[in-house]
């Protein structure tokens, strides 16, 4: 019998965790946090609320996990990558973690950024980096095409019965396909406005009115205006005679 390396020797690894009940969901993660916890490795646990509560009830009082609210931290997906990076650049050797990037009732367009967040997972974290990264999926509320997309983000797939390789993962490949996809299409005609190098100064305030008014906060409103002028202004640079900003209303989005 071959021996597994010891964990400090181990590579990254990614596993989608695919959990049908409360009792299938702590069977699978209670002993992950808890092996992790007694080897002395710190352990990062982001899952919903609902979620934590059923985990820290099962773990009956054992400290030493460290718990972040994923429908906080990934309200913007984007945020997620960081987060565990963040986590790796504070400890040192071996490390876990758990997270829940997709959780039921995420609207089309985050379900599209997590997706693609699981994919980057694949490329952003050094392979010689010994993290053991948990994604726990359920797979009873999400639709099956969300789980399909899981064998596809993921090397290994984890549920009660099987712990197994996935045939249909494509790394490096599929985080290219993802990004070569077309962007979904937006529903109605867009309020399109031109600006050349004499008036893109004015792009700033007029990005940041039109977005208060649809009800971005002050400051979200500021800083997606400054990214969309600075868009604009490398644009220019580069030597286009122009740029169209463009901006669809969708007030149930």
């Amino acid at each position: 019998m071959t021996l597994a390396p010891a964990r400090s020797q181990q590579s990254y690894r990614h596993e989608a965790f695919l959990w049908h009940d409360a009792s299938d969901f702590t069977a699978g993660i209670v002993p992950f946090i808890t092996d992790g916890l007694e080897a002395g490795e710190p352990v990062m646990v982001a899952v919903s609320a609902q979620h934590t509560k059923w985990l820290r009830d099962a773990l009956d009082g054992q400290a030493g996990a460290e718990f972040v609210d994923i429908e906080e931290l990934g309200r913007n997906p984007a945020q997620i990558i960081p987060a565990w990076q963040q986590f790796l650049n504070t400890r040192s050797g071996p490390v876990r973690g758990v997270g829940e990037p997709i959780w039921p009732g995420r609207r089309p367009e985050e379900l599209v950024e997590c997706q693609l967040h699981e994919a980057l997972l694949n490329i952003a974290i050094d392979p010689e980096t010994p993290f053991w990264l948990i994604c726990s999926y359920d797979a009873v509320t999400l639709s099956p095409a969300v789980v399909e997309e899981a064998h596809r983000s993921h090397p290994v797939i984890v549920d009660a019965a099987s712990y197994r390789g996935s045939a249909h993962y494509t790394g490096h490949a599929h985080v290219e396909e993802m990004f070569a996809a077309e962007l979904t299409e937006l529903v109605g005609p867009p309020i399109a406005t031109v600006f050349t190098a004499h008036n893109v100064s004015r792009l700033y305030t007029y990005i940041k009115l039109e977005l208060y008014v649809a009800g971005l906060p002050t400051g979200a409103a500021g800083d997606l205006a400054a990214a969309t002028q600075q868009l604009a202004l490398n644009s220019l640079q580069r030597g286009a005679a122009e740029v169209t900003v463009q901006m669809w209303s969708q007030p149930h989005a």
